[in-house]
């Protein structure tokens, strides 16, 4: 089965995406809206220096707000109002996910269908704000103990901080909702897309200049070059990967002589179920110690500070609890995500099973056995990709500025995006179909 790439490619050219009036607007839209974003990452907050600031993020390790700068693209080492990102929104949205499985109010309202959707989207932005402000307050309350990085200290620099970064949040939760309404792709995806790809072209002019000065040999940079391909090859290969199951539909009855059914289809399940969730929780849980630590000088000489000499980037300490957080994550967050008991249940209802499999609770326990064996090759698939820049970093002394983690949003959105693309274009040319279809019948 061909990628949305490979379709789009094939039967596609300029002049149709010329002729698709709508799909030119969409991203049009869509570039307008990132650039608004990423103007908005170069504003800094009232009442701090940007300068200071600066200086003391890149002379520290910021643990895990070296993840959330390179999300933001570069908001957060230049403390901007956008600095929170839309990471609060994705927090919440998550923490809905996972409430829907363990709260039965919105396990029910999960099943109302769009009426539900709408209201469990309402609690996200509700839950979005809390997580906002409190990050926001949190935020506040650090610079002011950086010293010279606040101008005027006290609680009005602490109000202006939440409403400013708290504010920043909620325009781009509106912002990815009108991409996603107006424009083309997941507006949310879309925006930390933007913002790990905005620091690609001063890496690749660094690392350059690194060849230039010696420090890399040019041999060594063509070979992270070609891994650098073969890798994102595999990863569109691993993410379009599916176990299908065979669903047989029995022929039924309709009327006294027409037989209907009797059909077949497929249940797809994904290599990678997970997604990128299993990587940046286990990123975000080891980093958590290093972050208390530089904000927290007075306890960093006690267990934090052998925490952070033992779990360092590179350590093998750091690379095996790395592998286990991202295999538990994997499975816990499969076990979220998706209900082989409601799946099975589904089937049953409509009419459907696995051929030799009873219905109902043999199918669930069929369907869980190859999903635990799926999963089991999604998690090596997320720990090779995760370890390959951290062995790289630490063994070859690559200045690697982006991790497995980035890379895998970066092309898990892309060919989200492209897949709209095409669907797009695909829904322009039936519609000359349609248009042709009603002329020559007028003819006629």
């Amino acid at each position: 089965m061909a990628s949305a790439a490979e379709q789009l490619a094939a039967s596609i050219n300029f002049s149709a995406i010329a002729k698709a009036d709508e799909l030119k607007k969409r991203i049009w839209f869509t570039l307008g809206a990132l650039v608004i974003y990423r103007l908005g990452t170069y504003i800094p907050l009232p009442g701090i220096d940007p300068v200071a600031f600066e200086q003391s993020f890149t002379s520290s390790q910021q643990g895990v707000l070296e993840l959330f700068n390179m999300f933001a693209g570069g908001a957060v080492q230049r403390m901007a109002i956008f600095a929170l990102n839309i990471m609060p929104y994705i927090s919440a949205s998550i923490i809905i996910q996972l409430m829907t499985s363990v709260v039965p109010t919105l396990e029910a309202l999960k099943k109302e269908g769009e009426s539900g959707r709408k209201v469990i989207n309402q609690y996200t932005r509700y839950l979005t704000v809390v997580l906002a402000i409190f990050q926001a307050w949190g935020i506040a309350i650090g610079l002011q103990g950086q010293g010279n990085v606040v101008a005027n200290p006290g609680p009005f620099f602490v109000i202006s901080t939440i409403l400013s970064l708290t504010g920043g949040t909620i325009f781009l939760m509106w912002l990815g909702e009108q991409i996603t309404a107006r424009g083309i792709g997941n507006g949310a995806s879309l925006i930390i897309f933007a913002g790990i790809v905005a620091a690609f072209p001063s890496a690749i002019v660094s690392t350059l200049e690194l060849g230039r000065q010696g420090a890399l040999s040019t041999a060594l940079i063509l070979i992270v070059l070609a891994l650098s391909v073969v890798v994102v090859a595999f990863i569109v290969f691993v993410e379009r990967a599916q176990r299908r199951l065979l669903i047989t539909y029995p022929k039924r009855q309709v009327g006294q002589n027409q037989m209907v059914g009797g059909q077949t289809s497929f249940l797809p399940l994904k290599i990678n179920t997970a997604g990128v969730i299993p990587p940046i929780f286990a990123s975000s849980l080891l980093l958590l110690p290093t972050t208390i630590a530089n904000f927290s000088q007075s306890v960093a000489t006690g267990w934090l500070a052998t925490f952070n000499t033992y779990f360092a980037h590179g350590r093998p300490a750091y690379m095996l609890f790395y592998v286990a957080l991202i295999v538990f994550f994997a499975f816990f967050y499969t076990a979220i995500v998706f209900n082989p008991t409601e799946t099975a249940d589904n089937l049953k209802k409509h009419g459907g099973f696995i051929p030799g499999i009873r219905p109902g609770e043999r199918t669930a326990e069929y369907i869980d056995h190859v999903l635990t064996r799926v999963t089991v090759i999604g998690a090596i698939y997320l720990s090779a990709i995760c370890l390959l820049p951290e062995m790289l970093i630490s063994y070859a002394a690559l200045p690697f500025y982006f991790g497995g983690t980035s890379l895998l949003i970066v092309v898990s959105v892309t060919m989200d995006t492209v897949a709209q693309v095409h669907g797009h274009l695909q829904a322009q040319q039936y519609e000359g179909l349609v248009r042709k279809a009603k002329l020559r019948g007028r003819r006629r």
